[in-house]
């Protein structure tokens, strides 16, 4: 991984709190590590923490309200060697299926030219729904790598 550059995408789910340990593994062993956090998924983890392991700004908002600095989705996209979307909700898995881009997260997704990886977590009988089947297999078709 020495050298990569992985973009890690956090979406809203109680498997969140496992994404500390995964960007120290990544930052471990060489890795570049930047982060996209859906706004649900700072109830599972904090910005602050993810920020700090990452040693990256965390982007959540297209812009910050703040002070106007725009987190540009092209950007990211074009940065990243891989993007890995942990925990991937069952909410988030069904929006990539359809196309849909209501946050930065999607925008940058469909502005990736690299691969993506995902890593579907919730209720096993979410998962084992004939839709949520569906999607996975569609995220398949699209390219994207399920574990």
């Amino acid at each position: 991984m020495r050298g990569k550059r992985i973009l890690l995408g956090i979406t809203g789910g109680i498997a969140a709190y496992k994404i500390a340990f995964l960007i120290r593994l990544l930052k471990k062993s060489g890795a570049e590590v930047k982060c996209i956090m859906t706004p649900a998924s700072s109830d599972f983890i904090s910005p602050v923490v993810v920020s700090t392991l990452s040693e990256n700004p965390v982007g959540i908002e297209f812009w910050d309200k703040n002070d106007g600095t725009w987190n540009n989705h092209v950007e990211y996209g074009l940065w990243a060697d891989l993007f890995i979307i942990a925990p991937l909700t069952a909410n988030t898995l069904s929006k990539m299926a359809n196309g849909s881009c209501d946050n930065l997260l999607l925008a940058t997704y469909l502005s990736m030219r690299a691969k993506t990886l995902v890593a579907p977590a919730m209720d096993l009988d979410m998962y084992a729904h004939a839709t949520t089947q569906r999607n996975l297999k569609q995220l398949e078709n699209d390219g994207v790598h399920v574990i």
